[in-house]
């Protein structure tokens, strides 16, 4: 249980939870200092202070018989007064000391009369020997240099010992791992939605940690580490704030990346440090996010087996293999790329659990939906169902963006609620892009129309594709122009013949040119290239080709830097390299042989169309509808 904040219990900082510092760490300062002031006692400190005078008013003093004895020591006089002399200063001024001393300072010039006068006053001449004895010499001349040295020293000590060890103000080796309470965390498991199957699993692991001999008694044994899977935005990190707003142990967060700093040995170091003070406080956890950064397969990159991510990387496997069976140090990491981990970090004993979090469904986004409009006002037009279905691939946090640009979009618009057309101007900013005022001539305008209208001659035809949305010459982002399709409902697997239905609206873009202007233009580029990547992974990997058959051959999965391909060797010959290039071409040349085919039959419709787009810039599907079933009509009659 961890103590509710107050006046007299501040918030917890990293700080904590460290050894007392020994005050033996500061005897050398203290020694040093000791010095300093003994060298300044020796220079003066013994002497009496005197009475400042004049020269002029020493030799007055002389010569009335009110100086009894005098000490040469170069440019200076020191001496003593007679009791008449005593009396007369010490009247004329605050006495500074008990002695009846004076000091002066001779002029730079020689006074021959000064021993004849004080010779005729009959006053005690005494000499000194100008400046300090010679070990006070010794010791004023090379203790500054003695002091610098080492106190130079006792710092690189320091910070050598600190930057491997922690603590001080050279904490390189500190751990970064920041500490949440759930006082202070304004994240709950009722923030997050649309996984509810992580979040009973992550339950689980609370109650374990809250009630453990419940589960001891049963001779169960809490999972070690905990590893949250899934692409970018779909919660893994929220979920991570969540548990620290609803555990009741303290929870350590920290980025894998800052674990590494440009000094060897300090990300292994830090791993210590933030097990240590998760140790001391168990039961606890401990975040670790974009564990990838650390986690990569030793030896997958450049660098060897001294690489400082190795260090870090074996640090943390030996941190958990260390735990004792009931030590209660539960180590949770999120990562959106799990093949590229270690395969130690992933065996049991380690990150025992694995959970999967996917791309939202429907129902998910429509709960996600409801999190994230919670202070939103809405107005009555707005149908968060209808939303949730034409937003199909939105991750979490690509519908919390959604729902942030359309309260933007209304406060743009001076609305004091966001309606539906605020969230219909916001997809289309995240899905195409914003609008851009680009004047284009009008032959680049008929041949974008023409393009836009080739891709949604096909995505209208074509029984497999996806039902289309739009079509727009308005440019958007990058592009001159967009035909959108919104499918129907999720999908998680694909039939042959709906990719080769979508490679052939790919394709009628640039088919549409052909057919019109017996040329291609540059704005097939985007097209082409997704159509060879899809028709790629058709033959490569998913086994749908009659001439290379049912062969997984993995082409181009992973990139040297971000995975294993470096360190496994290509596992299909030079002849079946060319086989499937051969193949990849041959496919396009049919697909793109079909489309072609399919726009010549269907060419009155194509340039309808193209006319409908260039007067109004964008139809929507029950525009197109229209326009493609009259002319339909028209073929038949």
């Amino acid at each position: 249980m961890t103590t509710p904040e107050g006046p007299g219990n501040s918030r917890r900082s990293p700080d904590d939870n460290r050894q007392p510092v020994v005050p033996n760490q500061y005897s050398f300062l203290w020694l040093s200092a000791a010095i300093f002031l003994m060298v300044l006692w020796l220079q003066d400190g013994n002497q009496p202070r005197l009475h400042e005078l004049a020269y002029s008013e020493f030799k007055t003093a002389v010569t009335n018989g009110q100086v009894a004895e005098v000490t040469l020591r170069q440019e200076t006089i020191t001496g003593l007064f007679t009791d008449s002399g005593a009396a007369t200063f010490s009247a004329d001024r605050p006495p500074t000391a008990s002695s009846p001393g004076f000091r002066t300072i001779r002029p730079p010039m020689e006074d021959p009369a000064l021993l004849g006068l004080l010779e005729d006053h009959q006053i005690t001449i005494r000499a000194a020997p100008s400046g300090l004895p010679w070990w006070q010499e010794m010791i004023r001349s090379f203790l500054p240099w003695l002091l610098f040295l080492a106190l130079t020293f006792w710092f690189w000590g320091a910070a050598q010992k600190r930057m491997t060890q922690g603590g001080g103000p050279f904490n390189f080796g500190r751990s970064k791992a920041r500490r949440a309470r759930r006082e202070t965390s304004t994240t709950t498991l009722n923030d997050v939605a649309g996984i509810e199957s992580a979040k009973r699993e992550i339950g689980e692991i609370i109650d374990f940690l809250k009630a453990p001999e419940k589960y001891r008694a049963l001779g169960a044994v809490m999972p070690k580490g905990v590893l949250l899977v899934g692409p970018p935005g779909t919660g893994k990190t929220l979920l991570a704030r969540a548990i620290a707003g609803e555990a009741e142990v303290p929870f350590y967060s920290i980025s894998a990346s800052e674990f590494i700093e440009m000094f060897v040995g300090v990300g292994a170091a830090r791993v210590r440090d933030m097990f240590e003070e998760a140790r001391k406080d168990a039961p606890a956890l401990i975040f670790i996010d974009e564990l990838d950064a650390v986690g990569r397969s030793r030896g997958a990159g450049l660098g060897g087996g001294h690489d400082e991510r190795e260090q870090t990387l074996n640090q943390i496997l030996t941190e958990m293999d260390g735990f004792e069976a009931h030590e209660n140090v539960l180590v949770l990491a999120a990562t959106n790329r799990p093949d590229v981990l270690d395969s130690a970090l992933l065996r049991p004993g380690r990150f025992d659990r694995k959970i999967t979090l996917d791309r939202p469904h429907k129902n998910a986004r429509s709960a996600i939906l409801q999190v994230h409009v919670r202070k939103v006002p809405l107005a009555t037009d707005v149908d968060l169902e209808q939303i949730a279905a034409r937003t199909i691939g939105f991750s979490g946090a690509d519908l919390k963006n959604l729902v942030n640009e359309a309260a933007l979009t209304a406060a743009r618009e001076s609305l004091k609620e966001v309606n539906n057309h605020c969230f219909e101007l916001a997809r289309d900013r995240i899905i195409l892009g914003e609008e851009r005022d680009m004047q284009l001539s009008p032959k680049e305008r008929e041949s974008v129309a023409y393009h836009e209208c080739g891709h949604a001659i096909m995505a209208y035809y074509m029984p497999n594709a996806d039902p289309l949305t739009r079509v727009t010459i308005i440019p958007h982002g990058m592009a001159m122009g967009v035909t959108e399709q919104t499918p129907r409902e999720d999908h998680y697997t694909y039939t042959e013949s709906y990719l080769r239905d979508r490679i052939k609206v790919m394709l009628g873009g640039r088919c549409a040119e052909k057919l019109i202007y017996g040329e291609v233009s540059t704005g097939a580029q985007n097209d082409l290239k997704e159509a060879t990547a899809l028709v790629r992974k058709m033959i490569g990997q998913w086994g749908m080709s009659e001439k290379i058959g049912p062969l997984g051959l993995n082409i181009g999965e992973e990139h040297v830097f971000l995975g294993r391909e470096m360190g496994l060797p290509r596992e299909f010959s030079e002849k079946m390299a060319e086989l499937v290039d051969t193949e990849i071409q041959s496919q396009l040349l049919a697909q793109e042989k079909a489309t072609l085919d399919f726009l010549k039959e269907h060419r009155r419709q194509l340039e309808a169309l193209a006319r409908a787009v260039l007067e109004h810039e964008t139809l929507s599907a029950e525009q197109i509808g229209d326009i493609l079933q009259k002319e339909d009509a028209r073929k038949i009659a």
